[in-house]
């Protein structure tokens, strides 16, 4: 048994070579093929290229793609180590979503710890003038900074993240912490500001009573050598399209090529790069701390040099030896690309063939023509995000009128921002009109959001959301309107958009500014002052329904507003009883609970605030289902109380998106962010809003990470791994790679620079190719 490792820049050729192997059969005929895949998009995409290749009759090839099951690697590796450890994976205690709850427990049980100090410090603890936690004489106060307690589980959670992938990535730091020593993975001394960390985890370890995964890895990694039969797996695994492993992943897919064949299937975009990096010393490293790397300069393509670091740091992580197991055979096979055509290429052809064969900058005289009329890469810089989709809208309208044999299916929009833009892709793609109508033809093209959040997707969700965030809020009044608004709600309340046009108007000259009464702004060190609160314009409203100013006749110290309809009584009326409820949610929602009590709090503010038509009702069990998942902690940790804040930050973790595999490639134009369709060609790819200062990812160093103060080779970077999308996208685009960015202000018309990576792209391209008119390549593919 062998690890066979399969390369190729394009992934169709990967899956080309994959479906031969799996249409040889396992010995097993009950047994499941199992394919690691790093997300549901390319998940979606290989089931649908392999039905093409497998089959039921003789020789496959009928359509049908089953047998296989299709996992992430996270998963696959953590199922491998769980069974042979004789720990469920389903519910391993280590799991971050589960080690949160009694790591809560531990950081509540070292408040006032002196080892603890800086943790505490950064959760609200005021300290007396005595001193500190833990010093001579050093008092605690009752009182701490309320915005800092609420990050309580949001902390515990970034902290069981962090523990996971210290464990993913570095586990002799984890056991030589278990040991006792406060080190890194270098085995150097931890620094003051995070030596805490270490002494966290040893209590965090104590109060679960579970070797850790850093525990069970080499373990599990030796026994799944020696072929132990625990292991549930078939005598064929696949990954494919991985672009980054930890040495946790790495380990175990090594231990289990053992006895079993494991393929990977890697795109990669270089071989003339792999074989370089291949040729180095042997006694050059292949692991440890990132600046020791000497293979960053490898590379002599300058594109492939900025943007190919994880793609070369993914080599290196194979090559390292595991010391824990015997090493399996190892064999490495490419599948070439092909040569460029025998006519003159266009300009994404010789950009992805340079790229391939790693080239140098050309000198002028060897650089290829292109002809005036090549539209294979184009760089559109617009004004802002409304600009860029209705670019975006003209480009695919042009190039389907231009090429019959293009449909929506072949096209790929990928956006980093995908929620800034989508409600502008809504409006200009997709909309329903009359036969007699006359709509822009890219009103007629049918998209599918493929990845957006939940709270996005279910408005019910997204009206819990907002609420929770106005509880300990000032009440403003165009945030409560603004929730007036929301599509539940206002159905609820049976507010139109007429009828919230006439609020606005009422609540404005009734006064209304913040807070809900006099008492709710006592929170917020005003006092007993009632003016201008939601309680004293409401007075003045229904006081108005029967009154009117004139005369100034106060009721007590109210005075009725004027002009106020006998047509408004009724909205009057629905509007008093909105902020009658919101009112007593609001005192329901100010107090610590533990979480099945805040789930039906949650449960009640949907029942009592919003309301679907019937058509729209899978949106409640859908959000009761949500809410119900969070309920499923450990009998032991159910009854840790959290305040507001705390769970406002859990649900909106929980809220986030998890793209479901049916909305990739449904026939329609797939719109999604960079990651989910990444190294899946498509004849044209777009890349929509990669805008300075939002691609690449704008990310700071986190203190509290362990990994970023002395990065290894093969760690994650969200920067790096921005640049390597986009070198990804190059390489899957087959016949059109469009780039649309901002490069003026929307209101000052001031110009803006490219993202980095789109500038080095636009200097590459200078220096790849030459126009016959002797203009830059960029004077070419560019237009503002």
């Amino acid at each position: 048994m062998s690890l066979q490792i399969h390369r190729a820049e394009r992934a169709d050729r990967l899956a080309d070579e994959l479906g031969e192997i799996l249409r040889s059969p396992l010995p097993d005929p009950f047994a499941t093929e199992l394919v690691g895949v790093p997300t549901q998009g390319v998940e979606r995409w290989l089931a649908q290229h392999l039905s093409h290749q497998l089959g039921t009759s003789e020789g496959g090839r009928d359509g049908v793609c089953a047998g296989v099951a299709f996992v992430s690697p996270r998963r696959l590796t953590a199922s491998a180590i769980a069974s042979v450890a004789g720990v469920d994976a389903k519910t391993d205690p280590w799991q971050p979503h589960r080690a949160v709850w009694p790591l809560l427990s531990v950081i509540d049980q070292a408040r006032g710890q002196a080892w603890a100090a800086l943790l505490w410090s950064y959760l609200g603890d005021r300290l007396d003038e005595s001193g500190g936690p833990g010093s001579p004489g050093g008092q605690l106060t009752e009182r701490g900074d309320p915005v800092r307690r609420g990050r309580r589980w949001s902390t515990a959670r970034h902290l069981a993240d962090l523990f996971a992938s210290y464990a993913s990535s570095r586990p002799g730091m984890v056991k030589s912490w278990l040991a006792g020593f406060d080190v890194d993975g270098s085995g150097h001394r931890l620094p003051a500001d995070v030596a805490w960390q270490a002494e966290l985890w040893r209590r965090l370890r104590a109060e679960l009573g579970t070797p850790s995964p850093a525990e069970r890895v080499e373990s599990a990694c030796a026994l799944l050598a020696a072929g132990h039969d625990a292991s549930d797996l078939p005598e064929r695994v696949s990954v494919f399209g991985a672009t980054r492993l930890s040495a946790e992943h790495h380990a175990v897919l090594s231990a289990i090529a053992v006895h079993r064949d494991v393929h990977l299937w890697l795109p990669h975009p270089s071989p003339a790069l792999w074989r370089r990096v291949a040729d180095r010393p042997a006694t050059e490293s292949s692991a440890g701390p990132r600046h020791r790397d000497l293979t960053a300069e490898v590379a002599t393509h300058p594109l492939l040099a900025y943007l190919g670091r994880d793609a070369r740091e993914l080599q290196l992580t194979l090559s390292t030896e595991q010391p824990s197991h015997p090493q399996p055979a190892v064999s490495d096979v490419h599948y070439g690309a092909g040569a460029l055509p025998a006519r003159r290429p266009n300009l994404l052809q010789v950009l992805q063939d340079d790229l391939a064969h790693d080239r140098p900058v050309r000198s002028p005289n060897d650089r290829p023509l292109i002809e005036p009329h090549d539209r294979s890469i184009q760089l559109h810089s617009s004004h802002g995000p409304d600009r860029q989709v209705e670019v975006l809208r003209e480009l695919l309208v042009g190039l389907l009128a231009d090429d019959v044999t293009l449909q929506p299916r072949d096209i790929v929009v990928m956006c980093p921002d995908i929620e800034t833009f989508a409600p502008l892709i809504s409006a200009s793609f997709g909309l329903q009109t009359d036969d007699n109508t006359v709509a822009h033809p890219g009103h007629r093209l049918r998209v599918r959001l493929a990845d957006r959040a939940l709270r996005q997707i279910n408005p019910l969700l997204a009206a819990l959301s907002r609420l929770l965030a106005l509880a300990d809020s000032r009440m403003e009044a165009s945030a409560l309107l603004d929730l007036c608004a929301a599509a539940p709600v206002a159905h609820k309340f049976g507010f139109s958009e007429d009828d919230l046009d006439r609020l606005r108007d009422l609540i404005t000259r009734s006064g209304v500014r913040w807070g809900l009464s006099a008492e709710h702004r006592q929170q917020f060190d005003m006092g007993q002052f009632a003016q201008n609160t939601w309680a004293a314009g409401l007075d003045r409203l229904l006081l108005g329904i029967t009154m009117d100013e004139a005369g100034q006749h106060f009721i007590g110290t109210t005075l009725p507003l004027d002009d106020v309809d006998s047509a408004d009584v009724d909205l009057v009326g629905r509007i008093a009883e909105l902020v009658d409820r919101i009112r007593y949610l609001v005192a329901e929602l100010d107090h610590r609970r533990p979480l099945a009590e805040w789930i039906e709090v949650c449960k009640q503010a949907i029942e009592l605030l919003t309301s679907v038509p019937m058509a729209d009702s899978w949106q409640v069990t859908h959000a009761y289902a949500e809410l119900g998942k969070l309920a499923e902690v450990p009998s032991e940790d159910a009854q840790t109380e959290l305040s507001l804040p705390e769970v406002r930050s859990l649900l909106a973790e929980t809220f986030q998106g998890r793209a479901s595999r049916a909305n990739f490639r449904t026939g329609t134009l797939t719109m999604c962010t960079m990651m989910p369709m990444r190294s899946i060609p498509h004849r044209v790819v777009c890349l929509l809003g990669v805008d300075d200062g939002v691609f690449p990812r704008s990310t700071s160093v986190d203190g509290d990470d362990i990994l970023a103060l002395d990065p290894w080779i093969g760690d994650r970077d969200p920067r790096s791994e921005d640049r390597q999308l986009l070198l990804d996208a190059i390489m899957a685009a087959e016949d059109h790679l469009l780039i649309i960015f901002s490069g003026a202000d929307a209101r000052t018309r001031a110009p803006k620079p490219p993202a980095v990576p789109i500038g080095a792209l636009l200097d590459t391209l200078d220096v790849t190719a030459h126009a016959l008119d002797d203009l830059r390549v960029r004077d070419h593919i560019i237009t503002t």
